[in-house]
C-alpha cells in the first residue's frame, strides 16, 4: 500500500509552538483523509525549527465505492414530486429508478446511487490547501508580495516550500500536485541553513530522513533532545561537574536547533555571590543555557552549557566567547538587582503611614518593600482591592488559624506582613517566578526568625499535585490563610471556575488547602471559615477528585461525604476506614443485610408509611429480632463512642458485630406481619440498623 510524505518548510517556528503544531497537522490531515473514505495503517509527525513533517504509512490508493439508496415518492405521486426526486437523485428519467413495494404504503421509487471511489492523489490534492490555509497557529503572519492581496496565506513564519510525495515501496513515488498562494507542492527540500543550503530531491520518508541527516538536520525532536542531554552530561562530567537538569529548557532548546552542538562556557566566580536561583534563571531565560554544579553541591559552578546550531570550524571558541559576553552582562545586571534590593529605598518618608499600619521597621529593606507595596496601592484585583488590603485580610485570617494549627501567633503575623514584600524587589520584577524564594533570602539577610523566612517562601505551596506542602507550622498557617482568602474573595465576587476555565487557579488553591489539611492532620471547620455553602460544596468536589486519585472508590466517598460535612480530614479518615471494612468478608455481608433493610424502609417511606425511631421491646416476639435488637443497641453505643474518639476502624469493628444477627433476622423474621403494631416495630428495628451504620456512612450509597 502507498505511503504519503508531507513536509511544510518555513522560516523558524517558535519552539513553544512546534510540538502542538506537528500534532495538529497529523490530526487535520488524517481526519480529512478518513472523512474522504481513505484508511491508513499508521501516521507519525516530526518537527524541527524549520519544518513540520508527516509520515503516513499504508494509505489506500483510492477510496472505496459508496452506495446510497435514496427513497422517493410513491409511483402514484404527482409529476411534480417525481421530478423533484429525480433531480435530488441525479437521475435523467424515472426509468432509471427502481420500484419497491410496501404492504401498507404500496409501490414507491428508490434510486440506487453508486458513487465511485477516487484516487488518493486527487483527495490529498483537494484537502491539503484548505488545511494549510486554515492551520490553527496561535499567531500567524502574511509575507511576500502576495501578502497585500485579500485572503493571502497566513503562516506562523513565511512558508517557503511544500513536499508531498505518494507511492508504494515497489513503485516510483509521484508528487501530489496542489498549490497554495503560489507555492506548488513538489519533491524538493533543503537541509541545514548554513551547512547544507543545496536542494535535496525527496522520494519517500526513508531517503528523506537519511538525506536530511547528511545535510545536518536531525528530524526527530526526541532524538535531538537525547543528543543534547547526553552530550551536555558528558561535557559536564569531563569537567568534574554535573548538569542541573531542566526538562522544560531541554524541550525548548531542542526546538531551536536542527544540528545540536553542545559546548561549555564560563563566567567569573565573583558572580557566584548571587543566589543560585537568580543565576540559573538569568542564564536560562536570556541565553537558553544550562547551569552546572559540583557533584552533590547545592550551589552552582561558574560553568554553563550552551547548545549551538552550527558545527564551527574553530571548535566553537567564538560561539562560546560570544555567549560568555552576554551571560556576563546579564549576570552583572542580576548582581545589581540583588544588591539594590538590600539597600534603602529613596522615599522612606512617604512610607511611614504604611509602616505604622503593618508594624514595619523602615530600617529593614524587606519591610521598606512591603510599605512601598501598600503605599503604591498596587491592585490585586479590581473587585478585591489592593495587595495591601489583601495582606490585611490574610493577616486577620492567619491570626484565627494559628491556634488551630498550633503555630506561634507572633511569628505567623510577621510572616504574613512580609510574605508579599518581595513583589516590590527588582529581582522578582525581573524574574516573577522567584517570588517567595527571594523573599526568604532577603528575610534571612535582615535577621528574621528562620520560621518566618521559611514561611515567606512556603506560603505559595503547594503549587501543584507534585509540589510539597509547607514544612513548618508558621508556613502552613500563612499558606492556608493565603489560599482561603483567595477562594473566599473570588466566591464573594462570583468569579468561580466554569467548565475548563479557571483563570485564577481556584481549583489548584482548593486542592492545596485539601492537601495541607490531610497531609498535616489539621482539623479545620471549613463552613465557619468559608461562610458560604457553595464554597464548601466546591471543596467537596475537589476532595472527591483528590481521594479518587488516591485510589478511593467514588461510591465510598459519596457514602461518607454528607452535604454538611466541613471537616475534610475526618471525611478522609472515614473513607479510609470504610474502604478497609467494606472489602472484607464481614463488611460485604453486613452491606448486603444493611442494603436490604434500607431498601425495605425506602419502599415503605415512599408509600408514606411513618417509621418510628423507637423500638418497643414488648413487641419483639421471635428470638432473631430480640437478638438483633440487643446487638443494635450495643453496636450503636460502641460505634458512637468510637466515632467520638475519631477511631473509625473501631467503629467499623463495632458495626461488624451486626452481621450475624442481621442475617438471622432476615432468615427467620417476616417484616410485613399481619399485626400492624408488630410490623411497625420491625420497621423501627430496621430503622435502628440504618441509624447505627449511619454513624459512619450512608450504606445505601455503596455499590454491591
Amino acid at each position: 500500500m502507498p505511503d504519503l510524505l508531507l513536509e511544510l518548510r518555513s522560516e523558524e517556528i517558535p519552539a513553544r509552538m512546534q510540538r502542538k503544531a506537528a500534532g495538529d497537522l497529523k490530526k487535520l490531515v488524517t481526519d480529512a483523509l478518513v472523512d474522504a473514505g481513505l484508511t491508513y495503517e499508521g501516521a507519525r509527525e516530526y518537527w524541527t525549527p524549520r519544518r513540520l513533517t508527516l509520515d503516513i504509512r499504508g494509505l489506500n490508493a483510492r477510496s472505496s465505492d459508496v452506495r446510497e439508496d435514496i427513497k422517493g415518492p410513491t409511483t402514484s405521486a404527482p409529476e411534480q414530486a417525481i421530478q423533484g426526486f429525480l433531480r435530488k437523485a441525479g437521475l435523467a428519467s424515472v426509468s432509471e429508478a427502481h420500484v419497491h413495494s410496501d404492504p401498507k404504503k404500496g409501490d414507491f421509487y428508490v434510486a440506487h446511487i453508486v458513487k465511485p471511489g477516487r484516487p488518493a492523489d486527487e483527495i490529498i490534492a483537494e484537502v491539503m490547501p484548505g488545511i494549510i490555509r486554515n492551520f490553527p497557529w496561535p499567531k500567524s503572519m502574511r509575507s511576500g508580495a502576495a501578502s497585500a492581496r485579500p485572503g493571502a496565506l497566513r503562516w506562523v513564519r513565511p512558508l517557503q516550500s511544500i513536499v508531498c510525495t505518494f507511492g508504494s515501496e515497489t513503485e516510483e513515488t509521484r508528487v501530489v500536485p496542489f498549490e497554495v498562494d503560489g507555492l506548488v507542492a513538489g519533491n524538493v527540500t533543503y537541509g541545514h541553513r548554513f551547512h547544507a543550503p543545496e536542494a535535496i530531491t525527496v522520494r519517500r520518508f526513508e531517503d528523506y530522513v537519511a538525506n536530511l541527516e547528511k545535510a545536518r538536520v536531525v528530524l526527530d525532536a526526541e532524538r535531538r533532545k537525547q543528543i543534547i542531554a547526553t552530550d551536555a552530561n558528558n561535557i559536564a562530567f569531563a569537567n568534574g561537574l554535573e548538569l542541573v537538569e531542566d526538562e522544560g529548557l531541554l524541550e525548548e532548546v531542542s526546538g531551536l536547533v536542527e544540528w545540536p552542538q553542545v559546548l561549555m562556557g564560563t563566567f567569573e566566580e565573583e558572580f557566584l555571590a548571587i543566589p543560585s536561583e537568580i543565576i540559573r534563571l538569568t542564564i536560562k531565560t536570556n541565553q537558553k543555557c544550562f547551569v552546572t554544579r559540583k557533584p552533590g553541591a547545592e550551589t552552582l559552578s561558574n560553568h554553563f552549557v550552551l547548545v549551538s546550531n552550527i558545527e564551527a570550524k574553530d571548535g566553537g571558541k567564538e560561539i562560546v566567547h560570544g555567549n560568555g559576553k552576554v551571560v556576563r552582562a546579564r549576570l552583572s545586571d542580576a548582581k545589581h538587582f540583588w544588591l539594590r534590593d538590600q539597600g534603602d529605598l529613596p522615599d522612606l518618608d512617604t512610607l511611614k503611614a504604611s509602616a505604622e499600619k503593618f508594624g514595619l521597621d523602615l530600617k529593614k529593606p524587606l519591610d521598606q518593600r512591603m510599605a512601598k507595596l501598600d503605599a503604591l496601592n498596587v491592585t490585586f484585583h479590581a473587585k478585591l482591592g489592593t495587595q495591601g488590603a489583601r495582606v490585611e485580610r490574610i493577616r486577620k485570617l492567619a491570626g484565627e488559624l494559628a491556634p488551630v494549627i498550633g503555630a506561634d501567633a507572633a511569628l505567623v503575623d510577621r510572616a504574613v506582613v512580609l510574605a508579599k514584600a518581595d513583589l516590590r524587589t527588582e529581582a522578582v520584577g525581573e524574574f516573577p517566578e522567584l517570588q517567595g524564594i527571594m523573599g526568604r533570602k532577603y528575610a534571612a539577610l535582615q535577621g528574621e526568625d528562620a520560621a518566618v523566612a521559611e514561611a515567606i517562601e512556603d506560603h505559595y505551596k503547594p503549587q501543584g499535585p507534585s509540589d510539597r506542602v509547607p514544612a513548618g507550622k508558621v508556613g502552613l498557617t500563612v499558606a492556608l490563610a493565603d489560599k482561603l482568602d483567595t477562594l473566599i474573595g473570588f466566591w464573594a465576587i462570583d468569579e468561580k471556575p466554569t467548565g475548563s476555565k479557571d483563570p485564577y487557579a481556584l481549583r489548584r488553591a482548593a486542592l492545596g488547602v485539601i492537601r495541607m489539611l490531610l497531609e498535616k492532620n489539621i482539623r479545620l471547620p471549613l463552613a465557619s471559615v468559608a461562610k458560604d455553602p457553595d464554597l464548601v460544596a466546591f471543596f467537596h468536589d475537589r476532595l472527591k477528585v483528590y481521594l479518587r486519585d488516591m485510589g478511593a472508590r467514588h461510591d465510598l466517598i459519596d457514602a461518607v461525604l454528607a452535604p454538611e460535612a466541613d471537616d475534610l480530614l475526618m471525611v478522609a479518615r472515614r473513607v479510609e476506614a470504610l474502604t478497609a471494612f467494606i472489602t472484607s468478608e464481614e463488611g460485604q455481608n453486613l452491606l448486603a443485610g444493611t442494603k436490604r433493610a434500607t431498601q425495605l424502609l425506602a419502599a415503605e417511606e415512599k408509600k408514606g408509611t411513618f417509621v418510628d425511631g423507637a423500638v418497643s421491646a414488648d413487641l419483639l416476639l421471635l428470638d432473631a429480632e430480640k437478638a438483633l435488637h440487643a446487638a443494635v443497641e450495643i453496636a450503636t453505643k460502641d460505634a458512637a463512642a468510637a466515632v467520638a474518639k475519631e477511631d473509625f476502624r473501631s467503629a467499623m469493628e463495632a458495626l461488624s458485630t451486626l452481621r450475624a444477627p442481621v442475617d438471622q433476622f432476615f432468615n427467620d423474621v417476616l417484616v410485613n406481619d399481619e399485626d400492624p403494631a408488630i410490623r411497625a416495630n420491625r420497621l423501627a428495628l430496621l430503622s435502628a440498623i440504618r441509624a447505627a451504620t449511619g454513624t459512619v456512612a450512608d450504606f445505601s450509597k455503596i455499590a454491591g
